[in-house]
């Protein structure tokens, strides 16, 4: 290697940050800040850089002088490998600090707006199996650790039901337990993996595009409800229903076994037909008296307490008093329109997947609630001047876009709208400040609340109230 491509050791360097993604940050001798993936603030290292930019270097701790006081011992054997849970070394009070910091640093350096003062974030009661779905892929070439590549030795099994190894598509993680759903997640999939083993059921090859089964979701429920879909790669019916009627037999509080053919080159479900083999082709998720039917196919907040706390805050900000139009943009399957409707006149949900609106009516009739209505489509396109005067000036607005936030045309017609209260959640505060300054001139900021939706992750949500300028 020249020594122009060559990557520097950087010595000694302190910690003193965590920034995007939850990588760590330090700062180089030559005045460039230092991403590592695998350090803590308070982590004294050295650093081999992997990659060199005008501004910055990317680059993984080799060795460690001192160790954080802020660390915990990770619960998980698979921490460091998995990618699933990056803060899991690192105390839940310092994670919130950070989440909250990572907000406000958000707001107010890419937003460029007057802020009051952010209120401390809403913490998860638990930190550990908080989360009601998880999805897990088979694979019949399984990662292997570096300890079994060089001791020279060939595994007995490569198959494996796990997590996807972070950059690598086609490599699984084969996982033991996870700290991620609570009981019996764990119980099932290993279950199923190792039946799978024992009655030669073949585990997929994605690069081959061969084999039997290809991924395994698990949903659980605070009503204590479990879901879960096999999604096979062939249809083979005598192999399907072994492994069916094994699950059915094995564990008798699934409440709805599913299963899906898939033979397309990738395994979304969405365009798939989903196959009811025991019991209902739902679940039931409560909150608040209200009831909310949940398919294979159903978006829900993975978080079921922690959605709570959100959806009461953003209730709150609206401050309904029992008349006012609410408009809820990106309404998904309708849960905070059906949340706040009994505070409100009138509420009209708004989303793009015909799917979720089905759900969200269907889940408004279940519940009684006759003051929402549902409409699918391009928000962009559906929500225009033709719409409001059709269903009314909103009073109040009620925005939870996707990460990339809200696009430009819908913000300009909530500028047009002008509605005196806008409620913005956020799974993503960088563009969430974007839009706040696009609205800037119109609206002010009035209240700020994080909520985190996901321990031992980086990620968190964020709660605005915008009021109209006098």
């Amino acid at each position: 290697m020249s020594r122009k491509n060559r990557k520097p050791l950087i010595e000694q360097v302190e910690v003193i940050d965590a920034g995007a993604k939850g990588k760590g940050i330090a700062k180089a001798p030559d005045g460039r800040v230092i991403f590592l993936s695998n350090a803590i603030p308070g982590d004294v290292v050295d650093v081999q850089t992997t990659k060199k930019r005008k501004a910055y270097y990317e680059g993984k701790a080799i060795n460690f002088h001192r160790y954080s006081e802020k660390r915990q011992t990770p619960e998980c054997e698979h921490f460091g490998t998995c990618g699933g849970c990056k803060w899991q070394n690192m105390g839940y009070e310092h994670q919130l600090f950070y989440k909250q910091k990572e907000v406000e640093n958000n707001l107010t350096r890419l937003g460029k707006i007057d802020l009051p003062e952010t209120s401390p974030i809403i913490g998860s009661d638990k930190q550990l199996f908080y989360r009601n779905k998880m999805e897990f892929s088979f694979s019949d070439s399984r990662w292997l650790t570096r300890e079994e590549i060089e001791s020279g030795e060939v595994p007995e099994y490569r198959n494996a039901l796990g997590f996807h190894i972070p950059g690598m598509w086609d490599k699984i993680l084969d996982i033991e337990k996870c700290y991620l759903q609570a009981d019996p997640s764990n119980e099932i999939r290993t279950a199923v993996r190792d039946f799978a083993r024992k009655n030669g059921l073949e585990f997929f090859n994605p690069r081959q595009q061969t084999g039997l089964l290809r991924t395994l979701m698990i949903r659980t429920s605070s009503t204590g409800e479990i879901m879960v879909l096999i999604q096979f790669f062939e249809n083979r019916a005598q192999d399907i229903a072994l492994m069916m009627d094994f699950l059915k037999d094995s564990f008798p509080q699934i409440t709805s076994l599913q299963y899906v053919i898939n033979g397309k080159a990738n395994d979304t479900i969405y365009d798939q037909e989903v196959i009811c083999y025991h019991g209902r082709d739902h679940i039931f998720e409560e909150m608040e008296g209200l009831r909310f039917k949940i398919n294979a196919k159903s978006f829900y907040q993975t978080n079921s307490p922690q959605a709570y706390k959100l959806y009461q805050v953003a209730r709150e900000f609206a401050g309904l008093t029992g008349g006012e139009l609410v408009y809820d943009l990106y309404t998904g399957t309708g849960t905070i329109a059906q949340f706040v409707a009994k505070k409100a006149g009138k509420v009209i949900g708004v989303e793009a997947v015909p799917e979720a609106i089905e759900d969200a009516k269907s889940n408004a009739q279940l519940n009684g609630i006759e003051n929402v209505s549902f409409f699918a489509g391009d928000m962009k396109k559906v929500f225009n001047k033709a719409f409001i005067d059709q269903h009314g000036r909103p009073d109040v607005i009620i925005t939870d876009p996707p990460r990339d936030g809200m696009h430009k045309d819908v913000v300009q017609q909530i500028l047009d709208i002008a509605p005196e209260k806008v409620v913005y959640v956020s799974c993503n505060s960088a563009t969430q400040a974007r839009d706040l300054a696009l609205m800037d001139e119109l609206y002010r900021v009035t209240r700020v609340q994080p909520v985190d939706m996901f321990p031992q992750t980086h990620h968190v949500e964020n709660v605005v109230l915008l009021e109209k300028r006098g």
